[in-house]
């Protein structure tokens, strides 16, 4: 990296904490700071989803795979699109209509205290697993692109981390969201320069091809088969529709319609951009085929970014896992301070004292999560512990939470029933058996263990999410009665709305969203003519992106205009 980059970089985390303290001037109270007072725009709350599933390791993990398996990598994000599509057609508006303040209020109605404790502790400690190998993903980037000796990797992860549990603790979820939408432009402006200039710099498409692996445009390749392919897919309907920090936007939003709309914008994306922002370490195979697969997506973006712009592309990076990891602050905050100090230690909490008390929270989540990402070399691979954690961890603890939005049957024991059996089965067969050292080729089980070592992604599979599937279809068709929680649940619906209702007046523009998006649209043009006029690499092309983003903030500008005179 060059001053240029370092200066890029610098002036986008001040841009950061700008947006940070300008969204903490419309908190006024918990509701604020943990739904946004269920004023956010559908938009933004889309952009806000599609980013939460974002990282670092998302660079990492799935450019490690484009580089060595090629298009498969592809595919597998495209099972996101599904899936966020499928849940705005049959979940996003569901939740918005419960007018709960929380995920966590809703797992308290349905599923009691117990469940509410089952629930909190097992996905946190499932999330603190995942977002935490996130932020380790952006430190090994971080070493990869800076100058060595200038900052290591345990530095970057704990600076890296201290930004976003900074601005998360002031801005909230506003905070949130408005810099999901500005790492979204970031992101998605660079990834897209990025491939630009290198397909601009093949001279010869034939040459790459015979360059590649033979498997390289095969749609499945290696460990990652249909089965699996169906398997992730269902595995992120049940992440889109059941996990917390994705609810959390249906909820933000205004209306159920809202909701879908939020998740249909979600899908749409992820079905038309992975092929984007593969294509730098999927064009990088044709040029070297012996790099560190981790290093791929980064060391093709350096090959081809002239200065400036590559330190856009470490704010890129940083952008994809500071959404992820500022969503989870966010909602796990809000659980531990509405449904635990409020609801078990303070009922009679002033709105000043629980946004305090959540900010608190969000600075403890924080300094675990950096705790735990300085640990996660000893814990095992990015690309193995993110997808065996969430094949064995996710539909068994989603998938009831999800269950018991439409089923009157499913309660608490069934909860617990279906996760802990998943889970513990996966665990049994993925690493008592299938990766055991102690049993050998002489064992009765060694034939039972390399059958499961060679086809690991089809158990994690089957037993992650075929069998809890199975479990409540059959615990669905056994037990007779409705239970408790579905009474406490349709009691409190019936309650939210009515007072919604009442509440509620029609909704005048806010422009604030809008506005936001304009000026780092402008302020990015305008930084990018810069680049242009006194950087000779990729000048075309960077002038070219520069221009674009200018008319895209003046028409920005244009409908705000005309908005604001609709609703005066």
């Amino acid at each position: 990296m060059t001053a240029p980059d370092f200066i890029t970089l610098l002036l986008y985390l001040l841009g950061i904490f700008a947006i940070s303290t300008l969204s903490a001037k419309r908190i006024s109270n918990q509701k604020d700071m943990f739904s946004a007072g269920r004023s956010s725009p559908w938009w933004v709350s889309g952009l806000s989803g599609f980013m939460t599933m974002f990282s670092a390791g998302t660079f990492v993990v799935w450019g490690g795979i484009a580089y060595r398996l090629g298009i498969v990598a592809v595919l597998i994000n495209t099972c996101y699109g599904i899936a966020a599509l499928l849940v705005g057609r049959y979940v996003a508006g569901r939740w918005n209509q419960l007018g709960v303040s929380t995920p966590a209020e809703y797992v308290r109605q349905r599923f009691g205290k117990t469940g509410l404790h089952f629930f909190t502790w097992t996905m946190m400690l499932k999330r603190i697993l995942g977002v935490s190998v996130s932020l380790y993903a952006l430190g090994v980037l971080s070493v990869a692109l800076i100058p060595q000796g200038t900052l290591s990797q345990n530095w970057a992860i704990i600076i890296f981390g201290l930004i976003v549990v900074v601005y998360t603790m002031q801005g909230g979820l506003w905070a949130v969201l408005m810099t999901d939408v500005l790492q979204f432009i970031v992101l998605t402006v660079v990834v897209l320069m990025v491939a630009v200039l290198m397909i601009s710099e093949m001279n010869n498409p034939a040459e790459y091809v015979s360059s590649v692996p033979e498997h390289f445009f095969s749609p499945v390749a290696g460990d990652y088969g249909w089965l699996f392919l169906a398997g992730w897919t269902t595995i992120h309907f049940f992440i889109v529709g059941a996990e917390w920090a994705f609810v959390q936007r249906f909820i933000a939003v205004r209306s159920p319609d809202d909701a879908k709309k939020s998740s249909y914008l979600f899908g749409i994306l992820y079905l038309v951009t992975p092929l984007f922002w593969l294509l730098p370490p999927l064009l990088y195979r044709g040029q070297t085929a012996d790099a560190n697969p981790e290093q791929a997506y980064i060391l093709a973006a350096q090959s081809v970014l002239p200065p400036g712009v590559l330190g856009l592309m470490v704010a890129a990076m940083f952008s994809a896992t500071a959404s992820m990891v500022s969503s989870q602050l966010n909602v796990f905050a809000g659980v531990l301070t509405n449904d635990f100090y409020r609801a078990f230690f303070n009922p009679n909490a002033t709105e000043r004292t629980l946004v305090a008390t959540g900010r608190m929270f969000t600075a403890v989540l924080g300094a675990l999560l950096v705790t735990v990402a300085l640990l996660v070399p000893y814990l095992g691979g990015a690309e193995k512990l993110i997808i065996t954690v969430n094949s064995l961890l996710v539909v068994p603890l989603l998938a009831p939470a999800l269950w018991g939005l439409f089923s009157r049957k499913i309660g608490i024991r069934e909860m617990c029933l279906v996760a802990l059996t998943s889970f513990f089965i996966g665990a049994f067969l993925r690493f008592g058996i299938a990766t055991n050292p102690l049993i050998q080729e002489t064992n009765s089980l060694a034939p039972l263990a390399a059958y499961l070592s060679k086809n690991v992604k089809s158990l994690e599979v089957v037993v992650g999410v075929i069998l809890p599937i199975l479990m409540l279809l059959a615990l669905e068709r056994l037990k007779r009665g409705t239970d408790p929680g579905w009474k406490v649940l349709e009691d409190g619906r019936a309650l939210l709305q009515s007072s919604i209702l009442e509440s509620n007046s029609p909704a005048s523009f806010d422009s604030f969203p809008a506005r936001m998006v304009m000026i780092s649209l402008l302020v990015m043009a305008v930084g990018m003519l810069a680049l242009g006029i006194f950087e000779t690499q990729g000048r075309t092309v960077v002038l070219s992106f520069g221009v674009i983003l200018l008319l895209l903030a003046g028409v920005i500008h244009l409908v705000i205009r005309k908005l604001g005179v609709a609703y005066k």
